[in-house]
């Protein structure tokens, strides 16, 4: 179901975990309407992206996170002998820095942010999973962020192989708080998405995130 490429390129497109319109995937797949349309059927019977309905129009995203964890593990293995080469290219230069996977910071930044919390006691192990310690929440609380709990169902924090680092970045509950804190600062934006089949996941780090968020992380 993966391989085909026009549904792989749709599939990327749904990385960020965000919805999108038939119309945008079937651009970003490079297909007619009803031929994406025949692609996005099978990709919801498959369980792979889910629709909902909004008057005439469909959208549709990644099914779960499970999906996108899948996905990026495909891109790993494909990239195995050309990975070096491929990052280097300037055009993944700005996905590499920062990205959106499937609601939390990916590329350079989010494994500085799963490194930092990881170092310091800052996270431990608890019966339910990944907590924070009183450390940790004190330096959360130098940005003004306190974390609500994890809904039923869901996982608070752990390790997610990047796919252009190929180390851990964090995902989770607290992955999306945060990411969410960020935008909500402006110290991360989003960028409009151009059906490039991946750079319009690459987030922008602004000047006061350069100020604020880069020497927190113990970035330059």
């Amino acid at each position: 179901m993966i391989a085909d490429p026009a549904r792989s390129r749709m599939l990327a497109y749904l990385l960020d975990g965000q919805y999108a319109s038939a119309g945008e995937l079937a651009t970003a797949a490079g297909v007619q309407p009803s031929t994406a349309s025949a692609h996005l059927d099978k990709l919801t019977r498959a369980g792979l992206v889910v629709c909902e309905p909004r008057g005439r129009h469909r959208y549709f995203r990644l099914a779960d996170g499970e999906v996108a964890h899948a996905l990026q593990a495909l891109a790993l293995v494909a990239e195995r002998e050309t990975h070096d080469h491929a990052w280097a290219h300037p055009q993944r230069q700005r996905l590499r820095e920062a990205r959106c996977c499937y609601g939390h910071v990916g590329g350079r930044l989010g494994v500085a942010l799963w490194q930092q919390l990881q170092a310091a006691d800052r996270l431990r192990e608890s019966a339910g999973g990944v907590e924070l310690t009183d450390a940790g929440r004190a330096w959360l609380a130098e940005l003004g962020f306190s974390a609500a709990p994890a809904r039923a169902g869901q996982r608070f924090a752990y390790g997610c192989l990047d796919w252009s680092e190929r180390r851990d970045h964090m995902a989770g509950s607290l992955a999306r708080q945060l990411f969410e804190h960020f935008v909500a600062e402006d110290w991360l934006r989003q960028r409009i998405k151009t059906g490039d089949g991946g750079g319009q996941r690459a987030l922008e780090i602004t000047p006061s995130g350069k100020r604020r968020l880069l020497p927190w992380l113990g970035l330059g």
